[in-house]
């Protein structure tokens, strides 16, 4: 079997090394990008199996990125796992609207992201999918808890 192509996409060269060393130990074929504008080069350009994304880059961020992945018919359906500091509620959130299929945590354990990318690639594509729509429904109940409620009129 062929090895799997990973796109890692991180503007920290420390972050892509780290990342790419772990997914070679295990076998997998690495492509780098150290940013943005560079990811979607590479994405126009290379067959991948999945991107490692950060969100945080100047020029073209990962949100964007992710929005563009998303919005290709070639590259809407391949996972992507977002690899980020920011660690608000509202950017896991962000993430999940987005299709992020799953949202690691800097600082992290290189060899658990190592298994959430086994993970998700072993998943079918009917199971992202329905991964996503159970993602979306968690959405709009956290959202229907945040909204401010209303006083019934009397």
């Amino acid at each position: 079997m062929a090895k799997r192509k990973i796109l890692v996409v991180d503007d920290d060269p420390t972050m892509v090394k780290l990342i790419n060393v772990n997914l070679k130990l295990n076998n997998y074929s690495v492509v780098e990008a150290t940013s943005g504008e560079q990811a979607l080069d590479v994405l126009e350009s290379d067959v991948l199996d999945l991107v490692v994304l950060d969100i945080m880059m100047p020029g073209v961020d990962g949100w964007e990125v992710l929005k563009r992945i998303r919005g290709n018919a070639e590259t809407q359906e391949m996972p992507v796992i977002l690899v980020t500091a920011k660690t608000q509620d509202s950017d896991v959130i962000r993430g999940w609207e987005l299709g992020a299929d799953e949202y690691v945590i800097k600082p992290f354990n290189p060899l658990l992201l190592v298994e959430v990318i086994k993970m998700v690639l072993d998943r079918s594509y009917d199971e992202r999918l329905e991964r996503r729509r159970k993602q979306k429904e968690k959405l709009e109940v956290l959202r229907s808890l945040s909204r401010p409620r209303q006083e019934p009129v009397t």
